[in-house]
């Protein structure tokens, strides 16, 4: 089975895809970043057109992605849920199955402990799959602990 894992944002998008097969092998992972000085529509467009060079480039099979949460800025919460609707859409077209986890979860699933810091969980990424590059960004990450967590609950 193959998980394409985001963690959902319009700035900065972390893709990862994980192949289960008994262990865990990561596949493909980056963070896709759009220009600020685009307009919204037109992030949100390529946004769309990367997921789907990734859906066929790696034929997954599921998407999981984080449930992102938002107390105080209403106009990120909604840019982002716009994001995750162009997610939705795109498995539905591309026949994936589709799953949320929120950010305790992931954080109980692959750090242990649903309060672990993100420095636990990237430590802990590390001893679950074999990384061969340097990852800038915590949006990688965070797309990778996605797929872990999917995959740890589909076993």
């Amino acid at each position: 089975m193959r998980i394409l894992g985001i963690d959902p944002g319009y700035d900065r998008l972390g893709i990862s895809i994980l192949e289960k097969k008994g262990d865990e092998t990561l596949v493909y992972s980056s963070c896709f970043q759009t220009d600020s000085a685009l307009p919204f529509h037109e992030r949100l467009f390529l946004v769309g057109e990367r997921i789907q060079e990734v859906i066929q480039e790696f034929s997954p099979d599921h998407l999981a992605f984080e449930n992102v949460y938002f107390n105080t800025n209403q106009k990120t919460a909604m840019d982002v849920a716009a994001v995750r609707g162009v997610l939705m859409y795109l498995a539905r077209k591309n026949d994936l199955d589709v799953f949320e986890y929120t950010p305790p979860q992931i954080k109980s699933a692959v750090g242990g402990n649903g309060r672990a810091s993100k420095r636990e969980v990237q430590t802990m990424i590390h001893h679950l799959v074999d990384i061969s590059h340097e990852i800038p960004l915590d949006d990688e990450y965070d797309a990778i602990a996605v797929a872990l967590t999917h995959s740890a609950c589909v076993r």
